[in-house]
């Protein structure tokens, strides 16, 4: 079974051998996690990553769910008597669900349709006798006129029986799997919008799709989440266009051929209506709800790669942070936190209108008294409302500190959710929400892995269509990338918080609230060991986990690598080979010392897959490294930009805040946020933004046009 099982996988997840997936499933099955069989069990799996693990771990549930529903259909049908060898055949080779379901709805209990009451009538011999074509049909519907079963003369008996023929035409696996196909490669999605609203105001937004029309097959995904917001919102009308003479033809052709006369036009008429009544809009659900299910994919992917590398940004590392969360008439609440992200004060000030004029002439002297007093060396100001009001204050001030001193504009989205979190009560019970959010917006960019991992992703603001997707399908792929990105980043024992253990590998919510709790009661991890002490964390979570979790400065320089504890003699080892200590971990004279390793040969001798042994390498030679430092730094600032400087073929940098199916939105240090179109993103053909341009990135832009009556910037990226 798990053998055919891995031959199915094998045909959906490309270059994966099936040995591959054999071990892969047999680990998944083991209760290993998907971080921990991509990094630690590179020799069972042929170094497969972290997707491709999902896709295989994904691929087996749906092949699993595919066959359990065909057992339970054959199941149903036999039970009813009526599964033949031919049909139970068919079922078993059905290769997707809609196959399956296709072949069962002949046979599905239906609620008492017009056929069912013709059959109880007892005129389904009749309409066998229309499907074998026999001549006298009207003469023989004379002989079931009864009153009694509410047949009153031949034309309320041929009704009957045009019901049945209907019914089974409209229930043929055959018929709808070519109508399906047919409708699909060459239908046409239509969109119209609905007259008596055509001039209300929020009804403009769809203004594109008033009179749009386009394949079915070549849509774009983000057109069907468009087009399905506007008819959910009550501005458009949706349907498909096909070319029904073409399936009337092709009906035709399978069910009455050559034959002409009473039968066949009775056949015929049966035909037109099954697909009228009960194929067309089917299909039409099928098509629609499959394009749907394509767009929503296609956007959680999006939503995914975006948050992935918002997590992934630089941390701006050993600096003490002012956050700056703006606002007019409650004020800017500043919060200053030192370099490991812990709060050092706070303050608020009243810089902008509709403040009194003292306050605001106060508010400039008073900024720059609490940046003196704490040190502050860098300043996160939110982009929220009064942000660029702010940023214009910030700028004029920071001129008259006389140490160097930058700022940087911070995507507070989610900001307010955490703020208002059970989380961020515990943590600062005596902060008003707005204070809050002022930590929240410094720790962003000391550390944004640590700090959003505390916040919904959801409500983080770098997707696209975000709340027309299924909810629990998004949840599921942004838990999966935040697990991804804190697992490859690898996290302190020491310092991080329950929000950032929960999502480390084999650590459920309870056991990283004992170890915070394990941690105050009886001080710091010194080694990872200890964590074996932690209640509830057993043999297989701290297996899973302990890899993950570095402890710096601890007894032993090894727990400070991504090496896990099972490798450590081979570490051990491998130190003695080169004539290294423990000590000179993470020097040049470390990486000096494997520069002529022969990996092939050590692993042989030291008995241990090569792929391990590399990687034992790479944590000697770099210890404690954090993937996110080779990643773009935030762009810091000293001075500010107003939307009324820009002039076309300005050039400037910028960063990417968000990346979509059309373009990348990049901020450039003004109010809005400017688009470079996928047209504009390369002088190359891009099919996909996002393989060009990442959250987060650092980029050379051109100013092409300005729209500051509706705040609309339009940016190039493409190089003169």
């Amino acid at each position: 079974m798990a053998d055919n099982l891995a031959k199915k996988i094998a045909e959906q997840v490309k270059e994966v051998r099936v040995h591959q997936i054999e071990e892969t499933l047999k680990m998944l099955d083991e209760g290993d996690t998907v971080p921990f069989i991509a990094r630690y069990r590179k020799e069972r799996t042929g170094n497969l990553d972290e997707v491709q693990i999902r896709d295989i771990q994904e691929a087996a549930h749906k092949i699993e769910s595919l066959d359990k529903r065909k057992a339970e259909v054959i199941k149903i049908i036999g039970e009813n008597d009526q599964l033949t060898p031919s049909l139970e055949k068919k079922i078993n080779q059905a290769e997707t669900l809609q196959q399956v379901e296709d072949l069962y709805l002949p046979y599905k209990q239906k609620r008492r349709t017009k056929a069912t009451i013709a059959k109880e009538q007892g005129l389904m011999p009749l309409a066998e006798s229309v499907l074998k074509f026999e001549s006298n049909i009207s003469e023989l519907a004379e002989q079931f006129v009864d009153p009694e079963k509410e047949l009153a003369d031949k034309d309320a008996v041929l009704a009957g029986v045009h019901e049945i023929l209907a019914e089974q035409i409209g229930d043929h696996a055959e018929f709808r799997e070519w109508i399906r196909r047919e409708t699909s490669d060459h239908g046409t999605i239509e969109s119209t919008v609905k007259k008596k609203i055509a001039d209300e105001e929020d009804a403009q937004t769809y203004q594109q799709y008033f009179e749009f029309e386009q394949p079915v097959n070549k849509i774009p995904p983000f057109r069907t989440l468009a087009i399905n917001r506007g008819e959910k919102e009550g501005y458009l009308n949706v349907k498909i266009l096909t070319d029904v003479d073409e399936i009337t033809n092709y009906l035709h052709f399978k069910l009455i051929g050559n034959h002409a006369g009473e039968a066949a036009d009775l056949i015929q008429d049966a035909a037109e209506d099954a697909y009228k009544r009960f194929i067309g809009p089917a299909i039409e659900r099928e098509i629609r709800s499959n394009l749907s299910e394509v767009a929503s994919d296609h956007a959680i992917e999006i939503f995914g790669k975006n948050l992935y590398n918002l997590l992934m940004q630089a941390p701006l590392k050993g600096r003490i942070v002012m956050g700056f969360d703006p606002a007019y008439r409650t004020g800017c609440k500043l919060a200053v936190i030192d370099q490991n992200g812990k709060f050092m004060d706070k303050m608020v000030i009243y810089p902008h209108k509709p403040a009194p004029e003292a306050k605001r002439k106060a508010a400039k002297q008073q900024f720059i008294d609490f940046i003196n007093k704490n040190n502050v060396q860098m300043i996160a100001i939110g982009n929220g409302t009064a942000s660029r009001e702010s940023e214009q204050f910030v700028s004029d001030a920071i001129k008259e500190i006389k140490h160097e001193i930058f700022y940087v504009i911070v995507n507070e989205a989610g900001a307010s959710v955490y703020s208002a979190s059970d989380v961020a009560r515990k943590e600062f019970p005596d902060f008003s929400v707005e204070q809050r959010s002022a930590v929240s917006i410094g720790r962003r960019i000391q550390d944004p892995l640590a700090e959003l991992v505390k916040i919904d992703p959801q409500s983080i603001g770098v997707g696209q269509y975000q709340h027309d997707v299924p909810q629990k399908r998004l949840s599921e792929q942004l838990d999966q990338v935040v697990e991804t990105a804190v697992n490859q980043v690898g996290i302190n024992l020491n310092t991080a918080s329950p929000d950032l253990l929960i999502h480390i590998s084999g650590l459920s919510g309870t056991i990283a609230s004992n170890i915070v709790k394990y941690r105050e009661e009886t001080g710091e991890f010194s080694d990872r060991k200890q964590l074996k002490k932690v209640p509830r964390l057993g043999p297989k979570a701290f297996e899973q986990s302990v890899g993950f979790l570095r402890i710096p400065n601890g007894k032993n320089p090894l727990d400070n690598t991504d090496i896990h504890p099972e490798s450590y003699s081979v570490a051990t080892k491998v130190l003695k080979m080169v004539g290294l200590s423990s000590d000179q971990m993470g020097t040049d004279v470390a990486k000096q010392a494997f520069d002529h390793f022969d990996f092939k040969q050590k692993a042989a001798e030291l008995e241990v897959g090569e792929a391990t042994l590399r990687d034992i390498v790479d944590g000697l030679v770099q210890p404690g490294r954090d993937l996110r430092d080779d990643m773009p730094a935030p762009l810091l600032k000293a001075d500010v930009l107003k939307m009324s400087d820009l002039k076309p073929g300005m050039k400037l940098q910028g960063t990417v805040r968000n990346v979509v199916d059309f373009g990348a939105f990049v901020d450039i240090g003004v109010k809005q946020d400017g688009l470079v179109h996928i047209s504009k993103l390369s002088n190359k053909f891009v099919s996909d933004p996002s393989t060009v341009v990442s959250v987060g990135d650092i980029v050379n832009v051109t100013v092409e046009s300005i729209d500051e009556n509706r705040g609309r910037i339009q940016l190039s990226m493409i190089e003169d």
